[in-house]
């Protein structure tokens, strides 16, 4: 049975613009509330209306400032338990920490697993998320989990903006099955770039597994941080004989000289979605037609009606 209060829908401070689309979307306002910081940088929030048995979204992607936003996610979904909204899910298009899911090296935590129990103990009934870096973050939680892919979003505007000659991409092994997923939809085929990475957010490229001499390449990966692996998985692909490369991910994080590497290598074009706002530098690459973003409001909208309806999420999958 659906939760019999209206979706009211509210946004943090990390991407209003998407919730505002995913209202749109859903033919609603976008919920009432005071989200501003004291002076000593403290986040103020309270909700402006009445949500007393309402079925809530809170959008908030705890992209960079990954702790800022997160700590006001945090707060909110407090703030409308203690409201007594009758659901709360915390819609987290880009979930932060996700890298950490593993102890990888000595001495290290499970991040993304604190985060999944912090959300967990701030009374989060369910979480929404899109392309999980890892998708066994799913089972750190003890709440339902609904795990979108941004695939279908990618795959029509492939198939309205048709690639000739097209190979598939992946930049390493843990993101062949989501390449094979990719050509099979696109009918192309499929190569693999064998990567070594010494230290976080350093990668080293070490040969390309496949036939991509001549062909057109669309690397495919779930997110894009400095820049490093993608730039060199295209300088590999160069190298080996392919013609125009192209790369798409869900989540344009570009930190430190993401911007710059990847106007400095051999990408024709990026497609990614606006799971994250674009930063400055983005934008002004995106006004140079080299960078070009994707709507996922539609989606997330679809998963959000079914959710409150109680309907099946499946059909958004690919």
């Amino acid at each position: 049975m659906s939760v019999p209060g209206s979706i009211k829908v509210f946004s943090g401070n990390a991407h209003r613009l998407l919730a505002e689309d995913i209202c749109r979307q859903l033919s609603c306002d976008l919920g009432k509330s005071t989200t501003d910081r004291f002076s000593d940088g403290e986040f103020n929030f309270q909700i402006g209306e009445n949500i007393r048995g309402m079925d809530v979204f809170i959008i908030q992607p705890t992209c960079p400032p990954t702790d800022q936003n997160l700590m006001e996610l945090l707060i909110m979904i407090d703030t409308f338990v203690r409201s007594s909204a009758e659901r709360v899910t915390a819609v987290i298009p880009y979930f932060g920490y996700a890298r950490s899911d593993k102890k990888d090296r000595p001495r290290v935590p499970i991040a993304a697993k604190l985060i999944a129990n912090l959300i967990t103990k701030a009374g989060a009934h369910r979480v929404l998320t899109v392309d999980l870096h890892a998708s066994q973050i799913q089972g750190f939680f003890d709440i339902p989990v609904d795990h979108l892919y941004a695939a279908p979003v990618f795959v029509e505007y492939f198939q309205h903006n048709p690639i000739e000659n097209l190979i598939v991409v992946a930049p390493d092994t843990g993101g062949a099955e989501r390449a094979r997923a990719y050509a099979k939809r696109l009918d192309a085929g499929l190569a693999l770039v064998d990567k070594r990475r010494e230290k976080a957010n350093v990668a080293e490229v070490m040969n390309v597994v496949g036939d991509v001499r001549g062909k057109n390449c669309l690397i495919v990966d779930d997110m894009c941080d400095t820049g490093g692996t993608i730039c060199k998985v295209a300088k590999a692909l160069h190298e080996n004989g392919a013609k125009e490369i192209y790369a798409c991910f869900s989540h344009a994080v570009f930190s430190g000289g993401a911007i710059d590497n990847i106007s400095a290598s051999h990408i024709k074009k990026v497609i990614v979605t606006n799971s994250i706002p674009l930063c400055e530098k983005g934008e002004a690459l995106r006004a140079e037609n080299r960078i070009e973003v994707l709507n996922v409001d539609k989606l997330l909208a679809s998963a959000i009606r079914s959710i409150h309806d109680e309907t099946s999420v499946s059909s958004l999958f690919i």
